[in-house]
């Protein structure tokens, strides 16, 4: 656990989370949304699901951690996210993550969230606009 809440306190200070995540990591997002699928490899994670986000907010997520819980070698994340999208709305989430651990690297990870702020955002703001 000392390895994710590691991650979460670079993120809060301006760092990234997602250096923890190993080079072969699955990464699934549950639901509907347009970011919905499991993406394997770090960096189609990041390519497909980080980078599209990022385009479409002049602020990036920035984490409150609710709570980590621990059983063997998973890790529960529970998480508040605030960012501002390109055209000045927030954009608040809640998420909750499972994040299947390695020698202190995410190998496998999946993410529920509200498929309709994500839905939202990118019906609204375009990529790199």
């Amino acid at each position: 656990m000392a390895a994710v809440r590691e991650a979460f306190q670079r993120w809060e200070a301006g760092g990234s989370f997602y250096d923890i995540l190993s080079d072969d990591a699955v990464w699934t997002i549950t639901g509907t949304s347009p970011i919905a699928g499991t993406y394997t490899g770090r960096q189609q994670f990041l390519d497909e699901v980080i980078d599209p986000l990022s385009d479409r907010l002049s602020v990036f997520v920035k984490p409150t951690v609710r709570g980590l819980w621990v059983d063997g070698d998973t890790v529960f994340a529970e998480w508040d996210g605030h960012g501002v999208a390109k055209d000045g709305h927030p954009y608040d989430m809640t998420y909750s993550w499972i994040l299947h651990m390695k020698d202190g690297r995410v190998t496998r990870a999946v993410a529920f969230l509200d498929d309709n702020v994500v839905t939202d955002l990118w019906e609204r703001v375009p990529a790199g606009r």
